[in-house]
């Protein structure tokens, strides 16, 4: 009766209260994820400023997590977050991607929505503040080109990839690591919301062939406007793992 009337209060000004498990909260299905697939090592690709990998840590993930984040202003949030974790390491300041050599990203007004592809317009009306303010030049490296020096023969490997359509390129590079994968967590794109970015059924389809299967979908960046999802998160098990 007494949490009743507590949730009805909270739910009154837009929130809600909810007991923490794997089909009510996105991060504790990932955790729950990592578990199933005997995961020791994350690799965070897209890190901005260690949500994810914080969000995970506090929910009982153990093992290894590796940062990758190219935005200088986001790593002076992250590289102190991280310093407090002697098994959370950031990669020196790079992009990811299907080359190695130099790129220009985009910085977003909101940081999180940062890409090297251009952003259309329908990112920017669906996200307030989104828009791109400014730029910068980073190096930029296959993921096949830095993944052994974290990597031992007991790693068990999971792939986090937020690169703002930019994904498919960070794909293009990573095909011996996604061997080493065990999972994924890939963003997914609904519909078109940056320059030449691959869709959630070509992404999909590639990590089939590459021996994945979706193991669960998670909301993700839905337009305030008219509640269309734009983009989702899926969870993604090599499919050995997936069936026992």
């Amino acid at each position: 009766m007494i949490k009743n009337s507590i949730r009805k209060k909270i739910r009154q000004i837009g929130w809600d209260l909810h007991r923490l498990n794997p089909s009510g909260d996105p991060g504790t299905q990932i955790v729950a994820a990592l578990n199933h697939a005997r995961v020791n090592t994350v690799f965070d690709i897209g890190a901005n400023a260690g949500q994810f990998a914080k969000e995970i840590r506090e929910l009982g993930f153990a093992g290894k997590i590796v940062s990758f984040e190219p935005l200088t202003s986001a790593r002076k949030k992250l590289s102190p977050l991280a310093a407090r974790d002697r098994d959370w390491i950031v990669h020196d300041q790079c992009a990811l991607g299907d080359h190695d050599g130099e790129i220009e990203i985009n910085i977003s007004g909101n940081s999180v929505s940062s890409s090297v592809l251009p952003m259309l317009e329908s990112h920017c009306n669906a996200a307030m503040g989104s828009a791109y303010v400014g730029s910068e030049r980073i190096p930029i490296f296959m993921l096949d080109n830095i993944a052994n020096r974290y990597l031992q023969e007991s790693s068990n490997l999971f792939i986090k990839i937020d690169t703002q359509g930019y994904e498919w390129q960070v794909l293009d590079g990573a095909s011996e690591s996604l061997k080493r994968a065990r999972g994924l967590l890939c963003e997914l794109s609904l519909v078109p919301l940056y320059h030449g970015q691959r869709l959630w059924r070509d992404i999909v389809d590639r990590l089939e062939q590459e021996g994945f299967m979706l193991w669960a979908l998670q909301k993700g960046f839905t337009d305030p406007r008219t509640g269309q999802s734009l983009q989702m998160d899926g969870i993604f098990l090599r499919r050995d793992v997936f069936l026992n």
